[in-house]
């Protein structure tokens, strides 16, 4: 009897453990917020496209994303480029609060926005490297739940009893 309730529980640990683990694929852009103050889209552009090291060519003078009248369109996409090369995440999609992801494709006319497929899941963070101005915590911590780890831990443990 002892055994099959052992056996139950550690079956359903490992069943939960399993399950969170999981990872789906999704498509993720990081965008401008559209009430971010222009200079501080400006400054966040500037950061993206020097020190960030993002691939600015499309929004200069001539380019299919340049729109001088449009910051948060500019903004967009520099932002965007400097995720896809440094990870789509919360954290470097930050910009000093100017920015965030979206799953809706920012592209239009001759400009595009590569996309950067993202695993949502309980399982890891994509790693990220660089310095990001406004970015709270870059420690990339595994979300891997704990509560479950302390239910196996338990389950072993009374095993051993």
């Amino acid at each position: 009897m002892n055994t099959l309730v052992l056996s139950l529980l550690i079956a359903a640990t490992w069943q939960t453990l399993i399950g969170a683990a999981v990872v789906q694929q999704q498509q993720l852009w990081c965008v401008a917020r559209n009430n971010a103050e222009d200079t501080a889209l400006q400054q966040a552009i500037d950061w993206a496209c020097g020190p960030g090291g993002a691939d600015c060519g499309p929004i200069q003078q001539g380019g299919p994303c340049y729109d001088p009248n449009d910051v948060v369109s500019m903004a967009s996409y520099a932002f965007n480029n400097y995720c896809t090369r440094h990870g789509m995440t919360q954290e470097t999609c930050n910009f000093s609060n100017t920015a965030a992801l979206t799953s809706l494709d920012p592209s239009h006319d001759k400009c595009k926005y590569p996309s950067s497929a993202y695993s949502v899941g309980n399982s890891s963070t994509p790693s990220t490297s660089g310095v990001i101005p406004g970015s709270e915590d870059m420690s990339g911590s595994s979300r891997f739940p704990k509560i479950e780890v302390w239910t196996l831990a338990a389950v072993v443990f009374t095993a051993f009893l």
